[in-house]
């Protein structure tokens, strides 16, 4: 939801970052970010841009139901080597697993933070 809500374009982010890349969603958060775009005003705004920029990554299963708890399930798992988020709380978890998390810096970058 970044490129809405902070005018931050991912990709070129991840680019500059991390050079070459593969880029993975868990299904649970395509879901969440679904139920969300359904609403009105600017979150809807911002999860249906959102949506439309995950589903360029591979569909990934997980047990978790839950967007967060899917995301961490695949850090605790090394099944990804990065997570991509701006939720505090997120992070903490995903650092907690000795994952690194992207996220923004500033007002319009992203960032790696190491655990």
């Amino acid at each position: 939801m970044a490129p809405v809500e902070a005018n931050v374009r991912p990709f070129e982010e991840l680019d500059r970052l991390l050079g070459v890349y593969a880029v993975v969603v868990p299904v649970a958060v395509l879901a969440e970010l679904d139920r969300l775009r359904e609403g009105a005003g600017e979150e809807a705004k911002a999860a249906s841009v959102g949506a439309d920029l995950a589903r360029r990554g591979e569909r990934i299963e997980t047990e978790a139901s839950y967007a967060d708890d899917a995301l961490v399930e695949l850090a605790a798992a090394g099944r990804v080597d990065y997570v991509v988020t701006n939720d505090g709380p997120l992070q903490d978890r995903v650092l907690a697993r000795d994952v690194p998390v992207i996220g923004l810096r500033g007002r319009n970058t992203l960032a790696i933070t190491e655990p």
